[in-house]
């Protein structure tokens, strides 16, 4: 007893079927278009008469068969191009042409439907050629965009994984060191002895070396962002700078940002961040805003202060804080530009366009 073709079967010989349909159909649609044009020029040869010789204009359907179709295809429309030719004539009641005539043409036909039959093929040949070095560099790029997301997160991990021995480690030490000098101070203070100052100094240096470390652990740490946690972030980042700088730096933005990528907020927050610090740190900016707008399908990250600026050709344009940014954006596939802020300041904005609902479903 036959065993029943499967459902994956049945679909199978159902698209090889309409595959071959088609293919059948192009050819036949081939054929007929060719034939028609083999008629229309021997019927205008039949007109014209044997003064007028169309034999340049059969050129067109010959060419047509030996380009989409094969070479023996071409060479068939050749001969039915000369044999209509000679009809034309016939029937015109002029002396057919000769066979000596007749047999060059077809000669002629043949070379020409040879020569462009192998020309479709070099072009064939060359077009694959770019498509699958064209498929090879794609590969390529999205390997390498892929290796950058990975370097990205294990540098953001050992970032974190350095500012949290900071803050516990050296922090922790830096603590017990401050306290053993506040120790020490007190018990000079109770003997009156002189170096009480020297002790006060101590003890006001270790406590400038905790704050040193926190704000150094602070700028290497960055938190666990999700997907929706950005604003969340972005909020404390603003804080962490005005208290580090003495500076006002204010958020505004929506408080739930539609991200489904953490690997994304991670990147917008360390944008924000080191566009925040270095008009902070560099551009004596007194006022810094932290915006996030969405407009449609595009976020916007904007940070604006108030700082000294830079001209519009810096020629610090390949610093590493820049740099470490359009890196950064680039990662995400997002566009950041760094401009004049009228008369003073910058405007750093990053756009990224975020994938729709129907979009994220495709890609999954």
């Amino acid at each position: 007893m036959m065993k029943a073709p499967s459902g994956i079967e049945l679909r199978k010989i159902r698209t090889n079927a309409h595959s071959l349909f088609r293919f059948l159909y192009c050819w036949k649609a081939l054929v007929i278009t060719c034939l028609l044009l083999v008629g229309v020029v021997g019927y205008v040869d039949y007109l014209t008469g044997y003064e007028r010789p169309l034999l340049l204009f059969y050129l067109l359907p010959i060419s047509l068969a030996a380009w989409f179709g094969t070479f023996f295809m071409g060479l068939g429309i050749a001969v039915i191009s000369i044999a209509v030719s000679m009809l034309s004539d016939v029937a015109a009641g002029i002396p057919a042409l000769g066979f000596w005539n007749a047999g060059m043409a077809f000669v002629s036909y043949a070379l020409f439907a040879a020569v462009l039959s192998k020309l479709r093929i070099l072009v064939g040949e060359l077009d694959r050629r770019v498509q699958e070095r064209t498929a090879a560099l794609q590969r390529e790029m999205a390997e390498r965009q892929r290796l950058d997301r990975e370097i990205a997160q294990v540098a953001d991990r050992e970032r974190r994984r350095l500012g949290q021995d900071l803050h516990d480690r050296l922090g922790q030490h830096l603590t017990g060191t401050a306290l053993a000098a506040q120790v020490l101070k007190e018990k000079l203070a109770t003997k009156s002895a002189p170096e009480v100052t020297e002790a006060e100094k101590l003890v006001r240096y270790v406590e400038e070396g905790i704050d040193l470390t926190r704000n150094l652990a602070r700028g290497f740490f960055s938190p666990e962002l999700e997907a929706d946690g950005l604003s969340v972030a972005l909020e404390g980042l603003a804080e962490n700078i005005s208290e580090r700088f003495a500076i006002n730096c204010i958020f505004h933005g929506e408080e739930s940002i539609p991200l489904r990528d953490s690997a994304v907020a991670t990147q917008l927050y360390r944008i924000a961040q080191e566009a925040a610090t270095n008009a902070a740190k560099h551009a004596a900016a007194e006022n810094i805003d932290i915006r996030v707008t969405i407009d449609g399908s595009e976020l916007t990250l904007a940070i604006i202060d108030d700082g000294v600026g830079f001209p519009d050709k810096p020629s610090n344009s390949k610093g590493l804080g820049l740099r470490l940014m359009r890196h950064g954006a680039a990662l995400i596939d997002a566009a950041l530009s760094v401009q004049r802020n009228g008369g003073s300041g910058t405007v750093a904005t990053c756009k990224l366009k975020i994938p729709s609902e129907s979009e994220l479903d495709f890609a999954i």
